[in-house]
């Protein structure tokens, strides 16, 4: 089977009525981590995974954002991002 499509990837959220930007809340990956997966046409596998589990559990009447939230997920963050890395540099220049 092919790769799930960002389209059909929306088609899936809309059956687990859920936006992206709540999907993407409710796992704990940014808004525009998601989004990034539009210019690429497809999702990564994990994402189709959860996508699709929650539209099956929704669909049997299952709330499945209490399931997610009770898990208490942390969103990662990079680390040595930002000013600190290019000042950095500019010291081992020096």
């Amino acid at each position: 089977m092919a790769p799930m499509t960002f389209i059909d990837f929306k088609k899936v959220l809309l059956d687990a009525e859920i936006t992206l930007p709540k999907f993407s809340k409710l796992i704990k990956v940014s808004d525009k981590n998601i989004q990034s997966y539009k210019k690429k046409g497809e999702v990564p596998n994990t994402i189709a995974v959860i996508a699709t589990c929650f539209a099956a559990l929704h669909k049997e009447g299952h709330d499945y954002r209490h399931l997610i939230e009770a898990l208490a997920l942390q969103a990662k963050t990079k680390k040595g991002a930002g000013f600190s890395k290019h000042k950095k540099k500019k010291e081992e220049k020096s």
